[in-house]
């Protein structure tokens, strides 16, 4: 863990493969950016092919939230909830203290989405267990000077965690100011197309993390998420599907 690692330049996100064979383009951490940004634990976009996906596995000790770009996803947990999942949809786990669930491509196709890891406070690391969805004509979308920005977490969105968050998914189109609030961490992932981040080329699968995330300048026609939070100050031990 690090709390005060600073990169000013974007950082290119790297494959993992994942023992159930889905392959992923992680943000962090990575052999790039070796570190945690408190609160977030690990960042990646997911592309399972139709005949892989992620079977039954458990989870604990911290909240995913699952963002939909192309295909389906049907989801299954230990709580009773099937869902599926289309573009533009998004999902919220709560593992609290235990949840098993599934990930598995709908409909006979491939898909692809991307899924945030925010670690819970030390002291809701073992709260119950909790799921909650949000169809996409269900998050706000509003037109700002020089983007198109869709709330998947934050002010408007149905979907909340236990620690104060923004998710921003963002269409730049001309010139775009990122700020946050003071103190917050967070990062800049590109998912389509190419721009510019304060004079830096920022493409597909480029990562921009920030300790104190806000005051970016962002340039071009392309599409990014822009994910902020307010840090925990608590070490993030992860081990394997578990956040201690």
């Amino acid at each position: 863990m690090s709390f005060d690692q600073t990169v000013n330049a974007p950082v290119p996100g790297e494959t993992v493969r994942h023992g159930t064979g889905v392959n992923s383009n992680r943000a962090f951490p990575t052999d790039g950016y070796p570190h945690n940004l408190d609160p977030f634990v690990l960042f990646e976009r997911f592309y399972i092919e139709p005949d892989d996906g992620f079977p039954t596995h458990p989870h604990r000790g911290f909240e995913i939230v699952s963002y939909m770009l192309e295909g389906g996803m049907e989801h299954g947990d230990s709580l009773g909830v099937t869902h599926t999942a289309y573009p533009g949809d998004a999902m919220r786990i709560t593992t609290g203290g235990g949840i098993e669930h599934s990930e598995m491509p709908a409909d006979g196709a491939g898909c692809n989405g991307l899924q945030l890891w925010v670690n819970l406070p030390r002291e809701k690391k073992d709260i119950e267990a909790d799921y909650a969805d949000a169809d996409a004509e269900e998050l706000p979308t509003e037109e700002v000077d020089g983007a198109t920005i869709t709330t998947v977490v934050g002010e408007g969105s149905p979907l909340s965690l236990h620690t104060p968050m923004t998710y921003h998914d963002v269409r730049v189109d001309g010139t775009w100011e990122w700020t946050t609030p003071e103190g917050w961490a967070g990062f800049l992932y590109g998912v389509d197309g190419e721009g510019i981040v304060d004079g830096e080329a920022f493409g597909k699968g480029d990562v921009l993390p920030a300790t104190d995330a806000g005051g970016v300048t962002v340039e071009g026609e392309f599409r990014l998420v822009a994910v902020a939070g307010e840090p925990h100050e608590e070490p993030i031990n992860q081990r394997g599907p578990f956040v201690l």
